[in-house]
């Protein structure tokens, strides 16, 4: 699927997801969550370097390659379905102060490499949020099954009904004379 396609279907479902159903923002965010990639997250935010904390003798003290990366979440949320809003507020990445994900990468001695590691962590935590928030799809064994219970649930009950009924009828025959 093309970029285009991926903000397209992400815009489209802003005006859409205000009446849409419960069903319905569930299949959408499968959609979402099938057609997420590395590449499909839009370059959002703005990212700032520093110097980086730690080994690396010279280098670290002289070249600002950290990078951090900081997203509002206006911007982020249209593009997510409305199930990971909630979670995405709740991330370890959130800050209150600034209503947006802070996300900082110092694993590479280049900037750019920092840079495209903070837009990967952005990947992996919406992958994970996603997976943990959006239900799968049911089995169609377990669609069975749960028929075959609903089934028995109602036989069971109108067995029980048909035991009352038979049982107050008879009340009726002993003192109608």
């Amino acid at each position: 699927m093309s970029r285009r396609r991926l903000l397209s279907l992400f815009f489209s479902r802003r005006a859409s997801s205000q009446s849409a159903r419960p069903d319905q923002e569930i299949h959408d965010a499968r959609q979402w969550l099938s057609a997420l990639s590395p590449k499909s997250i839009p370059r959002l935010g703005q990212v700032s370097f520093s110097r980086a904390s730690g080994p690396g003798g010279q280098n670290v003290n002289k070249v600002n390659s950290k990078a951090t990366l900081k997203v509002p979440l206006q911007d982020l949320l249209p593009l997510v379905p409305r199930l990971l809003h909630p979670v995405l507020r709740t991330s370890r990445y959130a800050t209150d102060r600034s209503q947006s994900l802070v996300i900082q990468s110092d694993e590479s001695r280049k900037q750019a490499a920092n840079v495209d590691s903070c837009y990967d962590k952005l990947y992996e935590l919406l992958q994970s949020m996603a997976n943990e928030v959006i239900p799968g799809e049911t089995s169609p064994e377990q669609k069975d099954r749960v028929q075959k219970l609903q089934r028995a649930q109602n036989e069971a009950r109108i067995k029980d009904k048909k035991l009352h009924s038979s049982k107050k009828s008879s009340r009726r025959g002993k003192y109608d004379d």
